[in-house]
């Protein structure tokens, strides 16, 4: 019976000490306080948040920051993010003769999803379960830095071939792109977001050198 309530005892003790842990890390203003909760986040992420998103999302790399402007749309931020047709018309008219050469209509394109592009600093939610098609916006690995994440123009003979919306010609190395190179589809984009990533890399690299 005593070591009954011994155990209960320390077990309260344990429990008692989890919580005082707990008010500390989220509710003291010290610096030390700060920076346990910040590691507990960025473990809590990276090893319990994305595996759980990629093995939903059947891809390993569910989330994408944009790192370049290859897929901008001139025009205003509200219309590019819920695909307004005059923002779609804007880059048509400027970037169109080259699909138009390639054999892609511009009624073709104008169903394509995420047809208004997106921006450097965007966060893009990757879907690994469909089958590639014309017009879909792809993640694939070209044995660069980052993947790349371009639309694709060409499927021919099981070769995939991409292009930027914003770029004026296709990068080689995205002429010639197999499916088992392809990380997955974007489907969603989340504006801006992504810049708290970028400027936190920056940062890191200015101390870094």
């Amino acid at each position: 019976m005593k070591l009954k309530i011994q155990r209960q005892e320390e077990f309260k003790k344990g429990k008692n000490k989890i919580k005082e842990a707990w008010n500390w890390i989220w509710h003291s203003d010290s610096l030390l306080s700060w920076l346990v909760a910040l590691a507990l986040a960025f473990v809590t992420v990276k090893f319990i948040f994305f595996p759980l998103l990629s093995f939903l999302l059947a891809t390993p790399l569910p989330l994408v920051v944009v790192e370049s402007s290859s897929m901008h749309h001139d025009g205003n931020f509200i219309g590019n993010v819920i695909g307004s047709q005059n923002n779609f018309e804007q880059w048509w008219n400027e970037k169109g003769f080259w699909y138009l050469k390639n054999g892609i209509e511009k009624e073709e394109a104008e169903n394509w999803p995420l047809k208004t592009g997106f921006d450097k600093g965007d966060i893009i939610v990757v879907w690994g379960w469909s089958e590639p098609k014309v017009g879909d916006v792809i993640i694939f690995d070209a044995n660069t830095e980052h993947p790349i994440i371009h639309r694709i123009v060409s499927i021919e003979n099981g070769v995939i071939q991409t292009k930027g919306d914003n770029n004026n010609d296709q990068l080689l190395i995205e002429k010639n792109i197999s499916k088992e190179d392809l990380l997955g589809k974007a489907v969603f984009r989340i504006p801006k977001l992504g810049w708290l990533k970028l400027l936190f890399v920056e940062i890191t690299k200015s101390f870094t050198g």
